[in-house]
């Protein structure tokens, strides 16, 4: 691939998501290798269309997450087909945020159905009046957004194949652009092999390897701070300390923890959520808070703990930015067992039996339980440009995995063991980093850009502009047309 010169449309540092700094990572990373890259946060979002019109980029990318940061990018993206990049498949709530704070209730409405057209649109109504919560994961709200792109990349095969279930499912009406939004037009056109084709998957890539040096020295300073025994089994929750973090359900764990380790302690690292107040957890026996953490502070952190618990419901598809960390860190990590971790090789703590990435199960035979799958992928989950399949042909565990109808119960028996097991939490860690090297440095994922970035350009055209295309024009600035007509004036684009 050579040097391509193109826009970048994400928040970036000093804003504190996980999006922006990957965006500043991998925009770093694609300029080392000869690309020239435009970064579009909000406040310069504006010169885009000027400078678009005088010399076009070669590629156009949006990274989209759930969250208001994101907010901004909508509109050029409907308006400017290129690659999608969702961190997580599920935008309702942020896009729902958006039209409602801005009292958009109508709109809101017309947007659901045109998203989710097989919902009965009533259920609008619940949003509107406030009783949103888990609702908004039902209800992924991105068709439109898949429908106007080139291509659609998304983190993990799991997830990729997921969402084209998701958007294949509904039959009868599909979507156009008509002016700033998305109408409903005659019988559907994109197939599963359509979105097949569209929606691909790539790496991401977050974290740094933690040197032994590095995880001592932080060891050492941290655990003088807050008081903390250096050889007490040390469990830590890092990032956005919320509900969907399970911190209710970690707690509870953690006190019965402490019958079989009584020295352990639960380090919240993170901040504060406004609508989830820690003085419950400030006052817990054995619990240390620590507020919001800049990025080196993270990685120390991570480095001085024993364990990570990264656990999530419900959940948008986001792969945890802390995960990774810990991951790169080589530390023995918990998980919920999602959907869209379904490639990653995991320990069920109910039997202690390895869960292979195709969920086939495998017993484990010593410490270092690695055991070959020999797994070959049928020919539909192989469809698509630039699909990759990772972590087939390894069932090589790399976390303890929570099914979260048994949350409570499989959380105390991970914790225990964990507790109780240095041989479990180093073999884990070994594999954790080794896994992290394979598939989530910041060299993977600049190479999964590079690739999804070139099959962009081999689709020449996203739906929404083929649609336009075989009805003589783009209907958008047909619309924009009628709007200026009654002041005299055209449209610039």
């Amino acid at each position: 691939m050579g040097p391509v010169r193109m826009a970048w449309f994400s928040p970036f540092p000093p804003v504190t998501t996980g999006v922006a700094a990957c965006s500043a990572e991998v925009t770093a990373a694609l300029e080392a290798r000869g690309h020239r890259i435009d970064r579009y946060p909000e406040d310069r979002a504006h010169d885009f269309p000027w400078i678009q019109r005088q010399r076009p980029y070669d590629r156009v990318v949006f990274q989209f997450g759930n969250s208001s940061h994101h907010d901004y990018e909508w509109p050029y993206a409907l308006r400017y087909p290129g690659l999608v990049v969702l961190h997580d498949t599920r935008l309702h709530h942020a896009r729902a945020a958006l039209l409602l704070r801005e009292k958009r209730r109508a709109e809101y409405r017309r947007e659901l159905q045109r998203n989710e057209p097989g919902v009965d649109p009533d259920v609008a109504e619940l949003a509107i009046a406030g009783f949103d919560s888990r609702l908004y994961y039902e209800w992924p709200m991105v068709r439109g957004l898949v429908g106007a792109s080139r291509l659609v990349a998304v983190h993990g095969d799991a997830t990729r194949r997921e969402l084209i279930e998701i958007l294949s499912e509904v039959r009868g009406p599909r979507f156009e652009v008509r002016g700033p939004r998305f109408e409903v037009r005659g019988p559907r056109s994109d197939t599963r092999y359509d979105l097949a084709e569209r929606i691909v998957s790539i790496r991401l890539g977050h974290g740094e390897l933690v040197s032994a040096e590095r995880e001592a020295a932080a060891r050492d300073t941290l655990r003088a701070r807050y008081s903390i025994a250096p050889d007490a089994i040390v469990f830590g929750v890092f990032g956005g300390l919320t509900p969907e973090k399970r911190l209710p359900q970690i707690l509870d764990a953690f006190r019965t923890v402490r019958a079989h380790a009584p020295d352990a302690r639960l380090l919240l690292a993170g901040a504060e959520a406004a609508h989830f107040p820690l003085d419950l957890y400030r006052a817990a026996e054995g619990v240390v808070v620590t507020g919001y953490l800049e990025d080196a502070e993270l990685t120390d952190h991570i480095a001085a703990v024993d364990v990570s618990l990264n656990l999530r419901w419900p959940t948008a598809r986001e792969t945890s930015g802390p995960w990774l960390r810990a991951l790169a860190a080589g530390k023995a990590t918990v998980i919920t067992d999602l959907l869209h971790l379904g490639g990653v090789a995991s320990l069920d703590p109910r039997t202690w039996i390895v869960n292979g990435p195709s969920d086939s199960r495998y017993p484990i035979t010593d410490t270092r339980w690695t055991v070959s799958n020999g797994q070959t992928a049928s020919a539909a989950d192989t469809s698509g440009i630039g699909h990759r399949l990772s972590g087939i042909g390894t069932s090589e565990a790399i976390c303890v995995a929570i099914d979260i109808v048994d949350e409570d119960h499989s959380l105390r028996l991970a914790m225990r063991r964990l507790a109780t097991d240095a041989a479990l939490r180093d073999a884990l860690g070994r594999a954790a980093r080794e896994y992290w090297q394979r598939e989530h440095s910041i060299e993977a994922m600049t190479d999964d850009y590079e690739r999804v970035l070139t099959d962009a350009m081999a689709l020449v055209q996203s739906p929404a502009e083929a649609r336009e295309a075989s009805e003589g024009g783009p209907t958008h600035l047909a619309h924009l047309e009628q709007l200026l007509a009654p002041f005299g004036l055209k449209a610039v684009f």
